[in-house]
């Protein structure tokens, strides 16, 4: 078999890139932000910060906090007609 080439961050050049004036260091706002469950929230990846970080074809979609896991959130997102739980970093997360 052929090895696969690439990993989770595949053609993500333009998708995981933030502008100029965005460059630089994180804010720790959006890295200690708090969540209730049942908020509705966007998943907007912050490419500078890997960990907690979801798969970027749910780049821009919206979802439901289920709940905790560690210092992460389970999100229950939609994708089609199938509900799909992500466990994503709050650096991630934009309220709705």
């Amino acid at each position: 078999m052929v090895d696969r080439v690439g990993g989770a961050r595949r053609k993500t050049r333009n998708t995981l890139k933030k502008n100029k004036r965005a460059r630089g260091k994180l804010s720790l706002t959006k890295f200690f932000q708090k969540f209730q469950e049942g908020q509705e929230v966007i998943l907007k990846a912050e490419p500078a910060y890997q960990r907690g970080m979801y798969y970027p074809r749910f780049h821009g979609k919206s979802g439901i906090i289920k709940g905790t896991q560690g210092k992460c959130y389970q999100v229950e997102i939609r994708d089609g007609n199938m509900r799909k739980n992500l466990i994503v970093h709050p650096v991630h997360l934009k309220e709705a």
